[in-house]
């Protein structure tokens, strides 16, 4: 009875012990990837020609047609939505959007929280003065007070100018280019720093009012920035920006918004 037992006993740990090495063996199956269907851009929505509001209301400018043109590349739905540009990484880091794509400079400090594409626009921190203005150069600056979107490359472009930065009676800030070069048109600033695109656009929409100073503050480039870590749509976004250069499409949309191709 005792080796019947011992039998048994043995034949079912052998059991057992095959069981268990034959659920060991099947892991549990990943899940499955879950396909890209949207991306949600984040912009200030009051930059013109990049991203501003027309008549109607409704969204429109440079950046914004090329948001388009790379989304309908990558078959996906894209959403645009105005945020706080000054807590642009913020917006991105928390999830509340999946791109940057606005007249967005690459700098150094901004890469260690966003991955950009390769540039695709070059780019100028020029200086915007009233059409009468004495300030002709960089050096006339000295003891003025200076104006520049918060949180903007323009402020670290001028900041990276230390010793005409320190020769400016202020520099103030503001939360978009528009109340700044408003504020310049009506005396309370004497100069604004500003991306070319955009201080060039308004100054050939009001000629008589301003100006711009042969001098500026640095080349740059622009680029989308995404989620650091998100490389699926980093890729999908540097292969639609590829094409879009190949195949001219990037030229077409730059030549309706400037009048000639700016694509870098």
């Amino acid at each position: 009875m005792k080796k019947l037992t011992a039998v048994l006993l043995l034949s079912a740990g052998a059991l057992l012990a095959a069981c268990g090495k034959q659920e060991a063996a099947t892991p549990a199956a990943a899940p499955a990837a879950v396909a890209m269907t949207k991306i949600v851009v984040g912009l200030d929505d009051n930059f013109p020609p990049m991203g501003f509001r027309d008549e109607k209301n409704e969204l429109v400018g440079f950046d914004i047609d090329m948001a388009r043109e790379a989304a309908k590349r990558m078959a996906v739905e894209v959403e645009f939505k105005p945020i706080d540009w000054s807590a642009k990484e913020a917006e991105l880091s928390g999830k509340r959007v999946d791109a940057l794509w606005n007249g967005l400079t690459i700098t150094e400090e901004r890469k260690k929280n966003i991955d950009f594409t390769a540039p695709y626009m070059e780019n100028h921190q020029i200086v915007v003065v009233a059409a009468n203005s004495p300030i002709k150069t960089k050096a006339d600056m000295a003891g003025k007070v200076v104006g520049a979107q918060e949180g903007s490359s323009a402020v670290d472009a001028v900041k990276k100018d230390e010793a005409v930065f320190a020769s400016f009676k202020e520099l103030k800030t503001f939360g978009d280019n528009v109340t700044a070069l408003m504020d310049l048109a009506t005396g309370r600033l004497e100069a604004v720093v500003v991306d070319e695109v955009v201080g060039r656009y308004y100054v050939a929409k009001k000629p008589t009012e301003y100006a711009v100073i042969d001098e500026h503050f640095g080349t740059e480039d622009y680029g989308v920035g995404v989620r650091k870590g998100d490389t699926e749509l980093h890729e999908k976004l540097n292969k639609a920006l590829a094409d879009m250069k190949t195949d001219g499409a990037a030229a077409a949309i730059a030549t309706q918004w400037f009048g000639k191709n700016i694509i870098k």
